[in-house]
C-alpha cells in the first residue's frame, strides 16, 4: 500500500517545489505607508446643522387634552361592555343548558308525583269530609238502641277532654301575659272556667250544625279549586305533542299550495288497511281533508276527513262512506284527536275509530275491492282527477283551498291489515307512545313525508 501511494507522493512534492521556485523569482512591492481615502481633514469640515425633532408636534391645548380623555374613556367603556356581555352570554347558555338537563331529568317524575299526591290528598280529604255529615246523623238520630248511647257517650267523653286542654290552654296563656315585665298590670288570681257538664251537651249539639256548614263551604272550595287544577291540566296538556311523538306537521293556513306529500315505504295492492293519525285542527269546514290516497282513475280510493263536528272515512269513492257525528268540537279550534280508519275487503268492513273508541261502523263498503298501487297520497288536501303520476314535483293542480287543511297534524301511521281494539286504544293513550308503534305501509319519522307551500315540521 504504502508502496502504490509513493510515486503520487513524490509527484505532489515536485509541484509545489515548482510553485515556489516560481514566485520567488518575481519582485512584488509592498507599500506599508498610511493611506485613508475616507479621512476628512479639517479645512473639509462641514458645519453642523441641527435636526429637526421627529416628533415636532405642536403643545396639546386642554380641549384636545379633554377629547383624547373622552374617547380613552369610551374605548374602555365599550371594552367593558363586550366584556360584561360576553360573561353574560357564557353564563346564560350555561345556566340555560342545566335547567335543560335539570328539567329533562326531574321534571317528569316531579310533576307526575306532584300530581298523584295532590289527588290522593284531595280524595283522602273528600272521603273524610263525606264521613263527618253521616257520623254527625248516626249521633243526632233519636232512638233507645244501646249503640246509638254509646257512640253519643263516646263523642261527649271527647268533647269535654277538648275543652279542658282548650281551658287549660287559655289558663295558661293568661297567666303568661299578666305576669310578662313590663305590661303595667297586676297579677290577677287565675280565671276559673266552668267544665260543661252532661247538662250542657245540648248546647254543644246545636253548634254540630254550624260546624256542618264550615265543613260543607270548605268542601265546596276544594271542588272549585280541583276543577281549576284540572282546567290548568288540560290546558297545559295542550301545549305539547300528544302519543310522545316529538314531531308534527304544521299547516299554519288554506291554501291550495299547501299540502304534504308522503311515499309509502312499501308500494302494493291492499285488501285491507289501518290508517291512524293524531290532529289537531285550527279551523274546519263543511268538508276538510285529513289523509287522501288515489290514482289517475280513481282519485277517491281512500280519505279521511272532518267537517264541523263529524268525521268522515270513504274506502273506493264517496258513494261507500262511514260518518261519526260529535267528534270534533263544533265552531272551530279543538284539541287533539286520534282517529283511525280500518278496512277490510272480504266483508267490506269499514270502521272509523276517535280517541282509542270506536264511533262507526258500516258493513258492505266496497266489498270485494282491492286497493290499487301506484297513486298517490297527500296530507291536507286531495286531488280532484289530476293526479301527476310522473309529473313535476309540487305540482298544485287540483288542489281546493276550501278543503285544505289548517292545523297540526303527527303520529300518521298506516299498515296493510285491521288493527284490534286494543293496539287502537294503546296509540290513542295520550300519556303512552303510540309514536313508537310504526306502520308498514306508512311510518311516521320513517318514511318520505315532503311538505309544500307553507307546511313544515316542528318539534
Amino acid at each position: 500500500m504504502f508502496l502504490r501511494r509513493l510515486p503520487q507522493a513524490v509527484c505532489m512534492l515536485s509541484a509545489c517545489l515548482c510553485l515556489v521556485r516560481a514566485y520567488g523569482d518575481d519582485d512584488i512591492e509592498v507599500n506599508y505607508a498610511d493611506n485613508y481615502y475616507n479621512e476628512i481633514t479639517e479645512g473639509d469640515t462641514p458645519e453642523p446643522t441641527p435636526s429637526q425633532a421627529p416628533c415636532g408636534s405642536t403643545d396639546l391645548t386642554k380641549w384636545d387634552k379633554l377629547f383624547m380623555m373622552l374617547e380613552n374613556s369610551q374605548m374602555r367603556e365599550n371594552m367593558l361592555l363586550q366584556y360584561s356581555d360576553d360573561i353574560i352570554k357564557v353564563e346564560m347558555s350555561s345556566l340555560r343548558a342545566e335547567l335543560i338537563r335539570t328539567i329533562s331529568e326531574y321534571g317528569g317524575s316531579c310533576g307526575s308525583a306532584v300530581e298523584t299526591a295532590g289527588r290522593m290528598m284531595s280524595l283522602q280529604l273528600e272521603n273524610r269530609l263525606k264521613e263527618t255529615p253521616q257520623r254527625r246523623d248516626q249521633t243526632s238520630d233519636g232512638g233507645n238502641s244501646v249503640e246509638k248511647s254509646s257512640n253519643l257517650e263516646a263523642m261527649l267523653q271527647q268533647l269535654l277532654l277538648i275543652v279542658k286542654t282548650q281551658s287549660s290552654r287559655l289558663a295558661r296563656l293568661e297567666d303568661g301575659l299578666l305576669t310578662s315585665p313590663g305590661a303595667g298590670i297586676k297579677p290577677h288570681s287565675h280565671k276559673r272556667y266552668d267544665i260543661p257538664e252532661f247538662g250542657s251537651i245540648a248546647n254543644q249539639e246545636q253548634e254540630i250544625p254550624s260546624q256542618q256548614a264550615v265543613l260543607n263551604g270548605v268542601l265546596a272550595a276544594l271542588h272549585e279549586e280541583r276543577l281549576k287544577l284540572n282546567e290548568v291540566l288540560r290546558s297545559s296538556r295542550q301545549r305539547y305533542i300528544p302519543a310522545g311523538c316529538e314531531m308534527a306537521l304544521l299547516f299554519p293556513m288554506r291554501s291550495h299550495r299547501i299540502y304534504t306529500s308522503v311515499t309509502p315505504g312499501v308500494p302494493q295492492s291492499l285488501p285491507s288497511f289501518t290508517v291512524c293519525m293524531w290532529v289537531k285542527p285550527t279551523v274546519v269546514s263543511n268538508k276538510t281533508v285529513l289523509f287522501s290516497y288515489g290514482n289517475r282513475k280513481n282519485p277517491y280510493e281512500i280519505q279521511l276527513l272532518v267537517s264541523q263536528s263529524s268525521a268522515f272515512f270513504t274506502v273506493g269513492g264517496e258513494a261507500h262512506l262511514v260518518q261519526a257525528r260529535g267528534v270534533v268540537n263544533p265552531g272551530g279550534a279543538s284539541k287533539w284527536i286520534h282517529l283511525c280508519g280500518s278496512w277490510m275487503s272480504e266483508q267490506g268492513m269499514a270502521s272509523l275509530w276517535a280517541d282509542g273508541k270506536k264511533v262507526a261502523s258500516t258493513p258492505g263498503v266496497a266489498e270485494g275491492h282491492i286497493i290499487p298501487h301506484g297513486g298517490s297520497l297527500q296530507l291536507g288536501q286531495e286531488r280532484n282527477g289530476c293526479c301527476t303520476d310522473g309529473g313535476m314535483p309540487g305540482f298544485e293542480s287540483g288542489f281546493d283551498s276550501n278543503l285544505a287543511f289548517t292545523g297540526k297534524m303527527t303520529g300518521v301511521n298506516m299498515w296493510d291489515r285491521v288493527l284490534t281494539a286494543e293496539e287502537i286504544s294503546r296509540l290513542a293513550l295520550w300519556e303512552g307512545q303510540g309514536c313508537e308503534q310504526r306502520g308498514n305501509i306508512v311510518a311516521w319519522g320513517v318514511t318520505e313525508m315532503v311538505p309544500h307551500g307553507g307546511a313544515h315540521f316542528i318539534n
